[in-house]
């Protein structure tokens, strides 16, 4: 055997070993973010729902917002485990990765400072890819701030698409790559670098060369993440003192791209008297969603699985407006419920919820394209908003 075949074996022996253990790293994080989701929902909304009845020189006032700063980073680091782990909710579009490049671009200017020279490099006939714009977005902020961080003293930043077609020759060199039409997105920066050491644990969670309270080492393999659960692949490039190149690989689709838009949050909260049925198998976050709709005005009956929430619409005559069911149920899964349910009641809309992924309900974590959802852990005013929007969807 040749001296280069035995490199190449052994090369992709590592990354046989590294992928595996990235693997189970996820399959593990997940299990952990799913169970932590349900709880933070309750620890926020409570939370939020007890500060709203103190007046603001109340002195238990000040107790509650710092339970829920600590839950809202609480859900961040969930959010970013569920992420890596592949184990997210995906809602895509098709989208030209341009579109968001340029949308973000002052925002991106602003978060780098004026010591970091930034540069953009887009392909003009770049090709579509379907994925979730939110994420997207994720993707190209997280990998920006590490370049940023990467340099100090200040340096260049640049970010490059371009149309790539990867062969045969680079999928045998590259382990789970499948040969195809791509997207690719870099991002690059004349920062320190990394050495070979640091480069092998890059994206696994809670690695961080940066020093205590500066990171938690969630960005990088939040990235990989959603990269994964996407189709695609990343890859990295440094050399001590030479800089870093992170090449983000999305497939390319033969589809006219959705006009995209950065979402506004609206301070709007509008109330409703609309009759929903909630179906939630856990008490604590079925008793927290409801009280949040009862203080809108909603009349909620409360279903403690898919069989309560059947005997629900067969007993009640008066009509039911919206179902709000959680994803993953014990009896059957919220899809299936709604489903069933769509037969009694075919004009009863559906809203559904969840903190996790499961590709028996979802397709590889992909639900309906017209399907409505929110992720937990959600806020009282996210669910209000999300509900009066799903109720006033025209069908």
């Amino acid at each position: 055997m040749l001296a280069s075949d035995v490199t190449e074996r052994r090369l992709l022996e590592e990354q046989f070993r590294q992928s595996q253990k990235m693997e189970a790293i996820g399959q593990l994080a997940g299990g952990i973010a799913h169970d932590f989701n349900n709880l933070l929902t309750a620890i926020n909304g409570y939370s939020e729902l007890a500060m709203r009845k103190l007046q603001a020189e109340d002195p238990l006032r000040r107790n509650l917002e710092e339970i829920k700063k600590a839950g809202e980073r609480a859900a961040s680091l969930t959010r970013q485990l569920l992420a890596f782990s592949r184990k997210q909710i995906l809602q895509p579009a098709v989208l030209v990765i341009n579109s968001v490049v340029s949308d973000m671009e002052k925002m991106l200017r602003r978060l780098i400072g004026e010591d970091i020279d930034l540069k953009t490099a887009l392909e003009t006939q770049l090709g579509s890819i379907k994925a979730d714009p939110g994420q997207i977005e994720q993707i190209i902020m997280n990998l920006v701030i590490n370049a940023r961080d990467a340099m100090p003293a200040g340096g260049k930043l640049t970010i490059e698409t371009s149309n790539v077609d990867l062969d045969e020759t680079y999928a045998r060199q590259h382990t789970g790559v499948t040969p195809g039409h791509y997207v690719m997105l870099a991002v690059s920066d004349t920062g320190m670098g990394m050495n070979t050491a640091t480069l092998a644990r890059i994206f696994e969670p809670f690695f961080t060369t940066k020093e205590k309270g500066k990171g938690t080492g969630l960005g990088l393999s939040t990235i990989y993440g959603i990269v994964k659960q996407s189709g695609g692949n990343i890859w990295v490039y440094s050399e001590v003192g030479q800089g870093t190149t992170f090449k983000v690989y999305l497939p390319r689709v033969d589809e006219d791209a959705q006009e995209y838009k950065r979402t506004d949050e609206t301070e709007e909260i509008l109330q409703g008297t609309e009759t929903i049925l909630l179906a939630e198998d856990e008490e604590i976050v079925r008793t927290l969603a409801r009280e949040i709709l009862e203080t809108y005005g909603y009349r909620v009956l409360e279903a403690s699985g898919s069989g309560a929430a059947l005997l629900i619409c067969e007993r009640v005559t008066e009509p039911i407006d919206l179902l709000i069911t959680d994803v993953v149920m014990p009896e059957m899964s919220g899809r299936q419920l709604a489903a069933r349910l769509s037969q009694l009641r075919p004009e009863m809309k559906v809203l559904y919820m969840s903190g996790y992924t499961d590709d028996a309900i979802v397709h590889q974590g992909v639900l309906d394209e017209d399907a409505n959802f929110i992720q937990k852990p959600f806020t009282p005013d996210a669910l209000a908003k999300k509900v009066r929007e799903v109720l006033n969807k025209s069908e």
